[in-house]
């Protein structure tokens, strides 16, 4: 099946030549600065008020910037970072156990099995020092030890303990912190907030981000915004495929509709899956819970040793038991990287060995961790999750083991862009998971609230001046303009053809289907056969959609029907891309596990050679998928097959 034709362009990275390590700092002193004075005759769009937008707009408007920021809830606080649960990850080195610097840069490349930029990670490391400095300065409750410190936990990829936390509620925690600052912003005449709003496309001008074109979701008005600069900081894709541990309402329209404008998407098949979600208990359920990672630092990943054992978990004597991850890999047991646990917990399911009414999910089991800790300890560090559970399951986890199996979580892939968060179409910035960046094939668990902290406080305040300083005296677009009138005009355009199409089957239905097609195809395993296969039935899946979608209600009103019918159609052609890509990487590299590239042992089988890159997407207005590539090079963590053994 042909998939377009390959153009390998070299892309620039924009990382300052010379060592790593000390890369962001050159690049810092080496940007331009806009004064004070003349900062709030800049307009700043950010679009997204989670912890990368939410950060990044109070930053900007504390800073004097006049500052737009749009989003889809009703409340910045509602942006989907408050589910991320266990912690965020920092280089403080406070725990005696020999962390540092370079060793979470090692972690971190090397969980994502050197698929990402390395500069990137060094700014990560250095900037999340003074990342958790300031969250705790604006109010985030951290955990602390009984002298006051910190404390810290450890995650999955690593062997010390890193992670910063608030129990389970760490992104709840963090995200009204970042709210109160953005909303502090808003108070103050900085920061104009736009609930309720829902970015449906970008305005280019003489090549140039210039502005949104968004619809009132409460009225349907379609309206449009101009700006000097323009931020992405919209999330991840995960809900591709239907069931995932997204909340229902994220979505990819804002950066698939930039994508057709021109900004390049990179990695889009780089998926990460979950290892400890809950499993599927019922054909109508539509999402999946996310069970924090957290849980592996006490809890034990088992199953039965005899495929389809009967007995119940507390009747199967220890001798019956395979704890598989321990066994595999002895070096970290249950805090392998998620990838791995993903992979192992599929390998024992396929192979029989699932447990629960559906087969379909492993043991975590907490008896060994509450024999020696006693229950009051083991309810202070997860107390909330065990509730969680129960009220899920209607289990006790006190009594009985928790059952988890892979589900789609994050997305590593995402709109590319150079060491400034600056994308293929100058002025558009992206920030947290709506980007690639830092964390190549598999993000190790608790960067990601890291990463969009550090895009949105300590990135993309700094080099949103720079790109603007050039720019002083020009106005913004004109709402008249051509560019603007024309973006305005598909919008419209797209939301009539949608209501005009008049089928029979509600979007939903097409999107559970989408989701059935990519976690057979672009799941935890990938396949040629499959990939190719899954390509062809998405194509014709959306033939179906635009033949037979229904639409119910107008456009000028409260519509979630029409809400979600566009989302499906962004959905429908990005996961064509997600498996051209998977197809096109001919290698195992994390998260995407061909099993035609694994070693006898059956691990991730890379090609350094033909893959060590970083590929960028674009779509062109036929729809056709043309590769360009990003070289990546590793001088301070050489490569290397990953070993967690």
């Amino acid at each position: 099946m042909s998939i377009g034709p390959t153009i390998e362009q070299l892309l620039d990275s924009g990382v300052p030549e010379g060592d790593p390590a000390t890369a962001w700092q050159r690049r810092r002193d080496a940007y331009r600065l806009v004064g004070p004075l003349n900062r709030g005759k800049f307009t700043v769009i950010v679009v997204g008020t989670g912890l990368a937008g939410a950060g990044c707009a109070a930053a900007l408007g504390e800073l004097g910037y006049d500052v737009h920021a749009f989003t889809f809830h009703d409340a910045p606080r509602r942006a989907h970072s408050v589910a991320a649960q266990g912690g965020i990850n920092a280089a403080r080195a406070r725990k005696v156990d020999n962390d540092s610097i370079r060793r979470f840069v090692v972690d971190t490349v090397k969980g994502g099995d050197f698929r990402a930029r390395e500069a990137d990670a060094f700014r990560l490391a250095e900037e999340s020092i003074r990342v958790i400095d300031h969250l705790d300065a604006i109010g985030a409750p951290f955990a602390r030890e009984y002298g006051g410190s910190l404390a810290t936990r450890s995650f999955g990829g690593v062997q010390v303990s890193r992670t910063y936390y608030t129990r389970g509620q760490t992104g709840q925690q963090l995200q009204v912190a970042a709210s109160q600052a953005l909303l502090r912003q808003v108070a103050a005449g900085s920061v104009t907030l736009h609930t309720r709003s829902e970015m449906l496309d970008l305005i280019v001008a003489d090549g140039r981000a210039q502005g949104i074109v968004v619809r009132d979701l409460v009225t349907g008005r379609i309206g449009a915004r101009t700006a000097h600069a323009v931020v992405l900081a919209t999330g991840g894709y995960g809900t591709v495929f239907f069931q995932s541990t997204l909340a229902r309402n994220s979505n990819a329209t804002a950066a698939w509709r930039a994508h057709r404008r021109g900004a390049l998407m990179a990695s889009p098949s780089f998926i990460q899956f979950h290892p400890t979600a809950l499993p599927v208990s019922a054909p109508w359920q539509t999402k999946t819970t996310l069970m924090s990672e957290s849980l592996r630092n006490d809890g034990r990943i088992w199953v039965p040793r005899t495929a389809g054992d009967e007995r119940a978990a507390n009747d199967i004597p220890d001798a019956d038991r395979d704890y598989y991850l321990e066994r595999k890999y002895p070096a970290y047991g249950n805090l392998t990287p998620r990838d791995v646990a993903s992979r192992a917990a599929r390998e024992q399911i396929e192979a029989g060995h699932g447990v629960g009414p559906l087969r379909n999910s492993v043991y975590l089991d907490f008896a060994d961790a509450l024999a020696r800790l006693g229950r009051a300890t083991i309810a202070e560090r997860y107390g909330n999750l065990f509730s969680m559970y129960h009220d899920a399951t209607g289990e006790n986890p006190y009594e009985v083991p928790m059952r988890i199996a892979p589900a789609a979580h994050f997305t590593m892939g995402g709109l590319w862009s150079d060491y400034d968060q600056m994308t293929s179409i100058p002025g558009l910035f992206v920030g947290g998971e709506a980007g690639w960046g830092y964390h190549g094939a598999n993000r190790l668990g608790a960067n990601s609230l890291l990463s969009a902290c550090v895009d949105g406080w300590f990135t993309l305040p700094y080099s949103i001046p720079n790109y603007l300083a050039p720019l002083l005296g020009e106005g913004r677009l004109p709402l008249d303009h051509d560019a603007v009138r024309a973006a305005v005009g598909a919008v419209t355009g797209r939301i009539t053809d949608l209501l005009d199409v008049g089928g029979r089957t509600g979007p939903d239905r097409f999107h559970r289907r989408l989701g059935e097609i990519l976690y057979a195809g672009c799941g935890v395993a990938r396949s040629p056969a499959g990939l190719t296969s899954a390509i062809g039935e998405i194509r014709s899946l959306r033939e179906q959609f635009w033949s037979d979608v229904r639409v119910v209600g107008s456009a000028s009103e409260f519509n979630q029907e029409l809400e979600r019918a566009g989302r499906v159609a962004d959905f429908l052609e990005l996961a064509e891309l997600m498996c051209v890509d998977a197809l096109d990487r001919d290698e195992s590299c994390g998260a995407h596990f061909r099993v035609d590239h694994q070693t006898a042992q059956g691990e991730a089988r890379r090609d350094d050679d033909h893959w060590c890159a970083v590929s960028a997407w674009e779509t062109t207005t036929d729809g056709r998928h043309i590769r360009h590539r990003e070289p990546l090079a590793f001088d301070a963590v050489p490569l290397q097959t990953r070993n967690y053994q």
